[in-house]
């Protein structure tokens, strides 16, 4: 991410200059992944900006250590970073991440300055049928990388009608071991409870470390994958363009698939990848 080529490509196509003044920019991050505010940081300073950092509990060591690697690189960056302890003072702007209901917190208590606040999404997956063993087994990285922490996290799937579900079943058994992995069972064996004392038992489908399930909504349980078949892409064109808001990013391989990325690439965006889909770097480069 941090090559040369790949900075200069994401920065080329912004009104930078060393000459505007700088701002504090207060970064709430969420911390539900390592390093999950990372871009937030990198658009700041890359920016000229000031990043005024409040860590996630959950991840206030690695960052930091990050810092001083870059630091030990540009010791410009030094003058750049403020990690705050308690609340975020004297700032200009802010970028924050949480929940919906967090969400709603951050609009009302930034209110008076310009904001970028970040709420849930869910991320999806559409196949076509044609898929090859070894693209559908890229598809269990964006199924199960961070499980249950991300909003890159595919938690639906799109299938056409008629679809072998075995087929997806055998491809991501090379994860199964995750089983093993104490959270991740609890939470399996809590939805086999749920799902086989309910009285809707038809679409559900288990391999012994996964269930599929029939379902309409978007965001699945841990250990649980919605599925949902489709009749067309211009069907599910049109679902994604009125969801949008509801929507993080879409793996699939089908080029009928608007603003689609690879299969098991979701939880590797590129630099001008944004999430929300809200350019943070114009963001920062508009504040007056």
């Amino acid at each position: 991410m941090l090559q040369e080529k790949h900075l200069v490509k994401w920065v080329s196509n912004y009104p930078l200059s060393e000459s505007s003044p700088s701002k504090r920019i207060g970064i709430v991050m969420a911390g539900n992944i390592p390093l999950v505010g990372f871009h937030d940081f990198l658009s700041v300073v890359i920016s000229g900006n000031c990043a005024v950092m409040k860590l996630s509990s959950d991840d206030a060591l690695l960052l930091p250590l990050v810092v001083k690697i870059l630091s030990s690189i540009e010791p410009g960056f030094m003058s750049q970073v403020d990690f705050s302890v308690g609340g975020l003072k004297n700032i200009d702007a802010v970028i924050a991440t949480g929940s919906g209901n967090t969400a709603r917190y951050f609009e009302y208590y930034f209110s008076k300055m310009p904001s970028l606040i970040r709420k849930n999404r869910n991320s999806l997956a559409v196949l076509d049928g044609n898929e090859k063993p070894e693209e559908l087994t890229k598809l269990g990285d964006d199924i199960f990388s961070y499980f249950g922490l991300g909003c890159r996290n595919v938690s639906k799937l799109f299938i056409p009608q008629g679809y072998d579900l075995d087929r997806f079943f055998k491809a991501i058994y090379s994860y199964s071991e995750l089983i093993n992995h104490n959270k991740y069972a609890n939470n399996f064996d809590y939805n086999r409870a749920v799902y086989l004392m309910g009285k809707e038992k038809e679409g559900l489908l288990e391999n012994g470390f996964l269930f599929l399930v029939k379902s309409n909504e978007y965001a699945s349980p841990v250990a649980v994958l919605f599925y949902e078949y489709y009749d067309s892409a211009e069907q599910l064109n049109r679902q994604f363009e009125t969801d949008r808001e509801k929507i993080q990013c879409i793996v699939s391989n089908s080029a009928l698939i608007k603003n689609c990325i690879p299969l098991g690439s979701s939880q590797r965006p590129q630099l001008w990848e944004y999430a929300d889909n809200v350019d943070t770097l114009q963001f920062l480069v508009t504040l007056k």
